[in-house]
C-alpha cells in the first residue's frame, strides 16, 4: 500500500498492552509475557500492513517484550538463582503499565466530567451530540484504534482462502473508499463495521475501505462507538462536519 494514514490520535505501546491484558481478562500483575508477546507481534504486524504511522516506541516496546519472553524461557542459572528468586524480569514492565494505567483513568475520568457537563457521549471534540445518536439502549463508549484492528482482524479471517490470495490489478483508491463510506451513511443513519466490508471482492479492497475509516475518523467526519467492551462497533455520522447544503441522512 502507498497510502499511509498518520492518526492525531494513535495509541502508543502501553495503551496497545492494556488492551490485550483487559482484552484477555488475565492478571495485569501476572502477566502471561507469551501469550502477550505473541499477540502483540500480530497487532504490530497488521497495524505494518495497513502501513500506519507506527511510532518507533511500538518496535522498542516489542524488544522489550521479546527480551523479557526470552528470560522467562531460559532455564536458570544455579549460579544467579538467588538474584531470579528475587527479581522477576517483568517487573520494570508491570510497574510502568500500573503507572499508566493511573493517569490513564484519570484522564479519561476528568474528560468524562467535562464531556457530561457538554452532554456529549463522545471524547471531547468529536462533535457527537445525544441527540445525533441512533436510538439505543445504554450507553455509548467510543471504540479505539485497537478495537478496529481486532474488529478487522476479524474480517480478514472470514475472508475465504481464494479470495484472500486473489492478486488482481489495483482498481481502488483511498479517495473512492471515503465517497463510498460516506454515501452509505446517508442512506443509511448508522452502519456496522462489518457491513462495510460485505461487498469487497478480494483482500486489497478490505484493506481500502479499511484505511478510508480510519482517515475519515482522523479528520473527524464519522464516529466509531460501541454499547460495550470489545462489542461490535457502530460507524455513524458526525453531524457538526455536514455542510448545510449536504443531507443528513435519507
Amino acid at each position: 500500500m502507498t497510502y499511509k494514514v498518520k492518526l492525531e490520535v494513535f495509541e502508543g505501546p502501553l495503551d496497545l498492552l492494556l488492551y490485550l491484558i483487559k482484552k484477555e481478562e488475565v492478571d495485569i500483575y501476572d502477566i502471561p509475557i507469551s501469550k502477550i508477546t505473541d499477540q502483540y507481534l500480530e497487532y504490530l504486524e497488521l497495524m505494518q500492513l495497513l502501513d500506519l504511522n507506527i511510532a518507533g516506541e511500538f518496535l522498542v516496546m516489542a524488544a522489550t517484550l521479546m527480551h523479557i519472553k526470552s528470560k522467562l524461557l531460559l532455564p536458570p542459572d544455579p549460579a544467579d538463582a538467588q538474584e531470579q528468586e528475587e527479581t522477576d524480569p517483568r517487573a520494570e514492565l508491570v510497574k510502568r503499565l500500573i503507572e499508566y494505567k493511573k493517569f490513564k483513568e484519570a484522564a479519561a475520568e476528568l474528560s468524562q466530567r467535562e464531556s457530561t457537563q457538554k452532554h456529549f457521549f463522545a471524547r471531547i471534540g468529536t462533535g457527537v451530540k445525544v441527540d445525533d445518536l441512533p436510538p439505543v439502549k445504554g450507553e455509548f463508549l467510543e471504540a479505539s484504534l485497537f478495537d478496529l484492528i481486532t474488529a478487522f482482524t476479524k474480517v480478514l479471517k472470514d475472508i475465504p482462502k481464494e479470495v484472500f490470495h486473489q492478486v488482481i490489478k489495483d482498481e481502488f483508491t483511498v479517495s473512492e473508499k471515503i465517497h463510498d463510506v460516506l454515501h452509505m451513511l446517508v442512506e443509511k443513519k448508522s452502519m456496522l463495521f462489518t457491513d462495510l466490508f460485505k461487498a469487497a471482492k478480494n483482500k486489497r479492497e478490505i484493506i481500502t475501505i479499511f484505511l478510508a475509516l480510519l482517515e475519515l475518523i482522523k479528520i473527524k467526519e464519522v464516529i466509531v462507538m460501541q454499547t460495550e467492551h470489545f462489542g461490535e462497533i457502530e460507524i455513524i455520522r458526525n453531524t457538526e462536519t455536514i455542510k448545510p447544503s449536504e443531507p443528513a441522512n435519507g
